[in-house]
């Protein structure tokens, strides 16, 4: 008799495509982006942040399903939204959970103020620097993603010409 062994990789389901959508707005002090805390009734990463995320239906391609998801989740119609990149995908293994993704990450731009509205999905948002997004625990490959649509701040300390005496005032210090 003989007995069954596995490897991690056969625990692994194929990968679930998923788009999620990276929401900016323009304010006097910079871009803010939409972050959204995940509601304890869906079914993965409850309690952590994340942008406008869902499945991708069968059928649908992923900028539709990003338009679908900003209207379901937010109230903003396309209307109220301005596409501006769609990146590459991502791909997400969480061995902890057994779950593989591919996520296809999308910038949207917020237009003429307007409202957004939380449904179900999520508890809370936020409108946060992208630069402060390190600071909030999210859903696994959030930072890889944006940076597929949005151009990574350079902190201070790091920008050529730059002392550590430059950057006293900044509110991160």
């Amino acid at each position: 008799m003989s007995t069954a062994s596995s490897t991690p990789s056969e625990h692994v389901k194929a990968p679930t495509p998923v788009v999620t959508v990276f929401l900016l707005r323009q304010t006097p002090a910079g871009d803010e982006m939409l972050l959204v805390r995940r509601s304890g009734r869906v079914r993965t990463y409850q309690g952590v942040w994340a942008g406008v995320s869902g499945y991708l239906e069968t059928g649908v391609t992923p900028i539709d399903q990003a338009y679908t998801e900003l209207r379901e989740e937010t109230g903003l119609d396309a209307n109220a939204v301005r596409f501006v990149q769609a990146g590459a995908p991502v791909p997400v293994e969480d061995a902890a959970q057994q779950l593989s993704w591919v996520v296809y990450p999308f910038l949207f731009t917020l237009e003429g103020g307007q409202e957004v509205r939380i449904d179900w999905e999520a508890e809370e948002m936020r409108w946060v620097s992208p630069a402060d997004l390190a600071s909030y625990t999210t859903v696994p490959m959030l930072r890889e993603a944006l940076a597929q649509v949005y151009p990574q701040p350079t902190p201070a300390a790091e920008q050529p010409g730059q002392t550590d005496t430059d950057t006293h005032d900044s509110p991160h210090t």
